[in-house]
């Protein structure tokens, strides 16, 4: 895999740069991190990939094996992946991030920099890591799928990358490699599809942050540029896991037993809803021919036998479901609990106190403090780079017994600012609470001016004393 290091080596040549370029987008569709993280997206827009390629067979009397289409194969795919992965984001960031100044979220893009952080997180919990490019105005998402790393071998950091990407197979590739001092863009050109593909300059390396004119003359025009204090593109990693691992990493086996167990569970119920049949006398025949036996009288309702004795009889069949059953409710504990999520079924199962709902809430926690450090991480880098001096806050987003802790906090509210009272209280979400300060202020002002001038109409004006 090619490091920052091997691109220092050849920055001077920018042929050589074309050809960097392309063999590290090569290398890193090939490695194991991309692999991961593709297979992993899979599971997340629910194309779960083993139950998809399950294909039940049967075999005939020379042993050769042929595809079933003659019983029932359901293919169920269950979301649980996309499940823990939403939980998590909207646990964390489902109420916003907010700052200490109100200036600095305005600066990072206003309300569309918490849309940014959730689509970010998503990305990063299902491919490891994913990458905010601060693009001026606001920050652009790659995920891991779409974004070579170049790390420094001696401190491990992020000093350069590559974006790619590529609207179909038989369409040209688009690049873009991310260096400390600027941005170049490449194209890929075939002048025949046989031949191997090459990178060219499309547009050549630019500056980050441009000044530009435009007039009637000239159009528009580049006057001035430079770059930020650091490399403009952050990583946010899923975990502190030293080699960025995906939430998905484990989860797999589990979820491809539960899918096959279920779909099994629905093809036997299927097969043997109505009658099983025996016929005697049938030596001659293999799985392929029973099986088209079969079909033939659940569409027909009326099959022959051709050899001479032979005599076919109806059977009812109970099917035993219940150590299915069992293992379909042992498996799903045992993925909740490896993925450290919430299983709401037992919040929503009747009335329950806020303790318990906290203790539930234990696991998805621990995941949480977890996601949160590298969340914070992501955020102080992009600060750092725009050069601003503040810290995020989170307001987590539970299942929670509002009627209880409501009541909790109002029991003690006498011992408490009204700032705190409000960021205490379980159904209001941050910028609700800023609402209700800044119209908490107005009032008194209003009250303030009311004492030493007069009195006030309906729209706070003076009308005398």
């Amino acid at each position: 895999m090619k490091t920052y290091e091997d691109l220092l080596e050849i920055a001077d040549n920018e042929r050589e740069k074309q050809l960097f370029t392309y063999n590290a987008i090569s290398e890193y569709k090939s490695s194991k991190h991309y692999l991961e993280a593709r297979k992993a997206r899979e599971y997340y827009e629910r194309r779960n990939v083993t139950i998809m390629k399950y294909q039940k067979v049967l075999f005939k009397l020379s042993g050769e094996a042929v595809p079933d289409y003659y019983s029932a194969c359901y293919k169920f795919r269950n979301g649980f992946f996309p499940f823990f992965v939403r939980q998590e984001v909207s646990y964390l960031l489902g109420n916003g991030v907010t700052f200490n100044n109100e200036e600095t979220k305005e600066k990072l893009g206003g309300k569309k920099f918490d849309t940014m952080m959730m689509n970010l997180a998503k990305k990063a919990l299902w491919g490891g890591a994913a990458y905010g490019f601060v693009n001026y105005d606001r920050i652009d998402v790659f995920s891991a799928l779409e974004f070579v790393p170049l790390y420094g071998e001696e401190d491990g950091a992020l000093h350069a990358g590559i974006r790619f990407w590529q609207i179909a197979p038989d369409k040209p590739m688009r690049a873009t490699l991310y260096e400390e001092d600027g941005y170049t863009e490449y194209i890929e050109r075939r002048a025949n599809r046989e031949d191997k593909p090459t990178f060219e300059v499309l547009k050549e390396k630019q500056n980050y942050i441009q000044t530009v004119r435009e007039t009637q003359a000239d159009g528009v025009e580049i006057i001035d540029g430079k770059n930020y204090p650091g490399f403009p593109i952050v990583p946010l990693y899923a975990n502190d896991s030293s080699n960025r691992q995906s939430d998905f990493e484990g989860l797999q086996e589990k979820i491809d037993g539960y899918d096959l167990i279920q779909s099994g569970l629905a093809n036997d119920l299927d097969d043997a809803s109505v009658i099983y049949w025996t016929i005697k006398n049938s030596g001659g025949m293999d799985d392929v021919d029973l099986a088209k036996f079969v079909e033939r009288m659940r569409v027909i309702k009326a099959a022959t036998v051709d050899d001479d004795g032979s005599q076919a009889e109806a059977h009812t069949l109970d099917v035993p479901y219940q150590g299915k059953e069992a293992m379909l409710a042992n498996l799903r504990n045992s993925i909740y609990d490896d993925a450290m999520a919430v299983d709401t079924k037992a919040i929503a199962g009747g009335s329950i106190t806020a303790t318990a709902i906290r203790g539930l809430y234990t696991n998805l926690d621990l995941k949480t403090d977890d996601f949160e450090a590298c969340v914070n991480d992501f955020i102080y880098a992009v600060l750092d780079l725009l050069e601003i001096e503040d810290a995020p806050k989170y307001k987590r987003n539970p299942v929670i017994n509002k009627a209880e802790d409501t009541q909790v906090v109002l029991s003690a509210a006498q011992y408490l600012d009204d700032r705190t009272v409000l960021e205490k209280l379980p159904f209001l979400t941050p910028d609700e609470i800023e609402t209700i300060l800044e119209e908490r202020e107005k009032e008194d002002m209003s009250r303030y001016e009311n004492d030493e001038g007069g009195a006030v109409n309906g729209d706070g004006e003076e009308t005398g004393a």
